[in-house]
């Protein structure tokens, strides 16, 4: 084979195409994005991961409502607690004595 000819020309061109060929297949395998023609990347898409995405953020949702929640309920327990006025502790009183 001649260095010059147009078989050594058309080699480096196969081995280059079989070396893209096989980082691209590297690349899909392990979910990194891939390269388009123009330089645009390609996300895998793994509808698993999707669901779980939307489960936890579904998850969080609720959480964030219980907490918002909880925390109502521990103002108003700090509101009993520091109050001083006798009216309240009149009601509390009268709740903890049986009635008669």
């Amino acid at each position: 084979m001649s260095w010059g000819g147009p078989q050594f020309v058309l080699a480096i061109i196969g081995m280059s195409m079989i070396g893209w060929i096989i980082t691209t297949a590297i690349r899909a395998k392990h979910g990194y994005p891939l390269e388009g023609e123009w330089g645009g990347t390609t996300h895998r898409d793994d509808p698993e991961n999707n669901r779980k995405i939307e489960l936890l953020s579904n998850e969080n949702g609720e959480l964030k409502d219980k907490i918002g929640r909880l925390e109502e309920r521990i103002s108003v327990l700090e509101r009993i607690a520091t109050d001083k006025s006798a009216r309240l502790s009149d009601e509390i009183e009268n709740l903890r004595s049986p009635a008669e």
